[in-house]
C-alpha cells in the first residue's frame, strides 16, 4: 500500500484498462454534428454472446446487473457497484474525521470553496492524476445494459467510456459544440429527455472550460430535471482563482486540479462526491460473485 498525497494510506491503485475491441457507428441527426454511439465493447472472441458473461472488466472483476427499476423517479441513494470508491466512500461515512491529517483537511476545504458547495454534502477525494479519478467513478458507477453513458468529454481523456462501454451501457460521444445554449442546446436537450425505462437514465460528463471557452452549469440542472447524474470536470480551472458557483446545481461528481505543496507531485486531482445521490452504506452492498 502506497502513502497517500497527504501522508495516509492510499486506496487508489495504478490500474491499466484492458485492451477493447471497440465498433462505431454514426447516428443520424438532422443539422450539426453527429455524436458516436459506441455500440459494444467486447474482447475478440468466437463464443456465442451467452457464453461470454463472466468477462474481464477494465480492472479486472466481473461485473452485475443492478437492481434499476422505473418506480424510483429520482436520483438520490442510488447503490454503486463494489468498487475502490464505494469502500472509500463507505469509510468516509463511517468514521467521519478519521484519519485524516491537518494538509488534508485545508486542501479539502480549499476545494470545497473554490466549487461553493458545503461541507456535508459531499465528501473529497484526492487521486495522483486524472486518470485514477475517472477510472474510480468508471469502475463504481452502476452502468448496465438499458441506460447510458453521454459524454463531451474528450475520448483520449474520457476513461469512464470504457468501463460503460464493458458494462454494456449505450456510450454516446457528442461533439463539444453542443454545449453552446446559442447553437446546439436544443441537440443536447433532445438526448437529456429520450425515453428510458430505467431511472436514472445513466451518466452525462461534460467539462466547464475547452480553450478558453467556459461552459453554461445550465446543463447540470437540466440533466437532473431528465433524471441524469452528472459528472463535471472542471480541471481546466485554477482552484483558488476561478471560482465555480455550484450552489444551485449540486453536480453528482466533480473532477477539479489542485496544487499539492506537500508531496513531489505538483497537482492532485480532487473528486468530489455528493452524499446524498449514492448509497454508501456498507449494508446495502450488493454481494460480489
Amino acid at each position: 500500500m502506497r502513502k497517500s498525497l497527504f501522508g495516509t494510506k492510499s486506496p487508489t491503485e495504478n490500474v491499466r484498462p484492458s485492451s477493447m475491441v471497440i465498433k462505431y457507428s454514426n447516428a443520424l441527426i438532422e443539422g450539426g454534428e453527429k455524436p458516436i454511439y459506441m455500440i459494444s465493447a467486447s474482447k475478440k472472441s468466437s463464443q456465442n454472446p451467452s457464453q461470454t458473461t463472466k468477462r474481464k472488466s477494465p480492472r479486472g472483476v466481473s461485473s452485475f446487473t443492478p437492481s434499476f427499476g422505473s418506480s424510483h423517479p429520482d436520483l438520490e441513494n442510488t447503490q454503486l457497484e463494489p468498487s475502490r470508491l464505494l469502500n472509500i466512500l463507505t469509510k468516509k461515512s463511517s468514521f467521519v474525521g478519521s484519519f485524516i491529517s491537518i494538509p488534508e483537511i485545508q486542501a479539502r476545504n480549499k476545494v470545497l470553496k473554490h466549487c461553493g458547495l458545503p461541507d456535508e454534502e459531499y465528501l473529497v477525494l484526492f487521486t495522483q492524476n486524472y486518470k485514477d479519478a475517472m477510472m474510480l467513478v468508471g469502475e463504481s458507477y452502476p452502468f448496465f445494459k438499458g441506460n447510458y453513458y453521454l459524454t463531451i468529454i474528450k475520448e483520449e481523456s474520457d476513461y469512464v467510456k470504457e468501463f460503460a462501454s464493458y458494462k454494456e451501457a449505450r456510450v454516446i460521444l457528442a461533439p463539444e459544440t453542443w454545449l453552446d445554449l446559442r447553437i446546439k442546446g436544443s441537440q443536447l436537450s433532445h438526448y437529456f429527455r429520450r425515453k428510458c425505462k430505467h431511472t436514472p437514465k445513466g451518466l452525462f460528463s461534460y467539462p466547464t472550460e475547452v480553450n478558453g471557452t467556459r461552459y453554461s452549469m445550465h446543463w447540470i440542472s437540466e440533466a437532473h430535471r431528465n433524471s441524469w447524474h452528472v459528472l463535471l470536470d472542471a480541471t481546466a480551472l485554477v482552484v483558488g482563482e476561478d471560482q465555480l458557483n455550484l450552489a444551485l446545481h449540486r453536480p453528482d461528481f466533480v473532477l477539479c486540479s489542485l496544487d499539492n505543496a506537500h508531496a513531489h507531485s505538483s497537482k492532485v486531482t480532487c473528486l468530489l462526491v455528493r452524499r446524498k445521490s449514492f448509497d454508501m452504506s456498507a449494508s446495502s452492498t450488493p454481494a460480489h460473485e
